[in-house]
């Protein structure tokens, strides 16, 4: 399921990306400028996309940081329910050998 998520915030991404340069290029083909200004024109929107994207690459990080925070929290919590759940079957383990030793024990005496 988290990796239907994760394609599907790929996805999303590619697609914002993808849209932004046609419509930068798209922008620019279609302005009556002289070079020097669709140059500067160019620099200023290749700018304002890499700043976009550095920001939805650091959003995108911070989303994995807290799912990996989430899956190791969770392996932990889960480790140390499996360690109780063990060391209580080893303990009713124990009391049930115990009884059964003082069982054979009486029927032996007997």
């Amino acid at each position: 399921m988290s990796n239907n998520n994760s394609h599907s915030g790929f996805a999303f991404f590619s697609g914002m990306v993808i849209g932004a340069a046609i419509g930068a290029i798209a922008g620019l083909l279609y302005a009556p400028e002289s070079g020097e200004q669709t140059r500067k024109r160019v620099a200023d929107k290749s700018k304002e996309v890499s700043d976009e994207l550095l920001d939805q690459f650091d959003d995108l990080k911070e989303n994995v940081n807290k799912i990996l925070e989430d899956v190791k929290k969770t392996g932990s919590e889960l480790l140390e329910d499996v360690k109780t759940a063990g060391n209580e079957a080893l303990e009713d383990v124990k009391k049930t050998g115990a009884t059964v030793i003082e069982d054979v024990k009486k029927a032996t005496k007997s």
